[in-house]
């Protein structure tokens, strides 16, 4: 016993304490309480406890690898909102009461519910990778005391078809199918960008949502659907009218872009929706000089006294898609169905933004019966 004692104290040095002369009793319990948690894994070197909160997120970012833009939007939120309100507190220090801290002063920043949990996710990330290096013990953020920011009671407001029409009215003919795509298929913008004539199936009336249009780091490239979600969508007849005719006034244009990050493997799409100089569309653009005057023109936004328009987030080309599932579930059309057609992994999610909108019992009971009393035609 005494020698694996010996072995445990000699393998860290820089945490063996100094004690009095006559103290072997508090030196051999101080030992046993060392090999006790090595052997339950719940060792913690100080030295590395010591390390700052900055310091260690920062070393974990570097070492983040897969989507570029992931990991530099994770960098801009902690340096932003994370690091001043934290500091400089060691990892070893944490408490779950520095946490719901943390928590409160997020929420007094006004920001929005969805934004703040998307912070609170990041500094939880930070400190579980924390607790698996052997710098924590535990992860404060999963206290039973700790509450994520509040999502807020804001509902998805889906556009009436009308607004649709007139939108659609408005843009510029080259763009106008978009709106034909985004309300009748329900793709995502950058989807919708990236199209290619090749994953349309104008016979079996499909379409093959395989890849969008994205910038990394500011460069264009083409990459897979949000979360790597490859999905069939149905092509309603009036979309693949107003798809081939496009198709006959702007011929697809063959656009080499690199595969998911700037330096990827380039690769070639024949696109359906590109510029006038025959380019790609690149998203900033289309909003700013063409899907805001459109609303404005409509009338969904005030007209802009100058060149730029006041923000309108919840206007973007993405209430098409939420157009699209509204239509749908009015239809009668399945949370399950309509995740997949939304590409959505988890129809918990399809069913958390989109609850309110289903029919309730009492309207189907409604219609049900008023068909089913309503009088025959006895001609019929």
């Amino acid at each position: 016993m005494r020698e694996n004692q010996a072995r445990i104290s000699w393998a860290h040095p820089a945490i063996s304490p100094s004690f009095p002369d006559g103290q072997k009793r508090l030196a051999e319990q101080w030992l046993s309480a060392i090999t006790a948690d090595v052997a339950r894994g719940d060792f913690i070197d100080p030295n590395a406890s010591r390390t700052t909160f900055p310091e260690f997120a920062e070393k974990w970012l570097a070492s983040q690898s897969g989507d570029p833009n992931t990991r530099a939007s994770m960098e801009s939120q902690l340096k932003l909102h994370a690091f001043p309100r934290i500091g400089s507190r060691q990892l070893g220090s944490f408490q779950p009461s520095h946490i719901r801290q943390f928590v409160t002063q997020l929420e007094e920043t006004g920001m929005s519910g969805s934004y703040a949990r998307v912070i609170f996710s990041n500094v939880r990330a930070v400190l579980s990778a924390a607790v698996e290096d052997g710098c924590l013990r535990r992860n404060p953020c999963n206290s039973r005391t700790v509450t994520p920011p509040a999502m807020g009671s804001r509902r998805v407001v889906p556009w009436e078809p009308e607004r649709v029409f007139a939108v659609r009215a408005a843009i510029v003919e080259r763009f106008r199918p978009m709106v034909d795509v985004g309300a009748g298929c329900g793709l995502r913008q950058g989807e919708i960008l990236g199209l290619s004539v090749d994953d349309i199936d104008f016979d079996s009336g499909t379409v093959h949502v395989v890849q969008q249009l994205k910038l990394s780091l500011s460069k264009a490239v083409f990459a897979p659907p949000k979360g790597g979600k490859l999905r069939d969508v149905p092509l309603p007849d009036p979309v693949a009218g107003a798809l081939q005719e496009h198709i006959k006034r702007y011929p697809p244009v063959e656009i080499k872009l690199p595969w998911m990050r700037g330096n990827g493997q380039p690769v070639t799409r024949r696109l359906i929706f590109t510029g006038p100089n025959g380019g790609h569309v690149w998203r900033t653009s289309l909003n700013e000089d063409h899907w805001k005057p459109a609303l404005a023109k409509a009338g969904v936004i005030p007209k802009a006294k100058s060149r730029e328009h006041a923000a309108a987030r919840e206007h973007g080309m993405h209430a098409l898609r939420h157009f699209y599932a509204s239509v749908l579930l009015d239809a009668g059309e399945s949370i399950k169905a309509l995740a997949e057609y939304l590409g959505h992994s988890d129809p918990g999610l399809t069913l958390k933004v989109y609850a309110h909108l289903m029919p309730s019992s009492r309207d189907r009971a409604r219609k049900a019966l008023g068909k089913a009393l309503r009088p025959q035609d006895p001609q019929g």
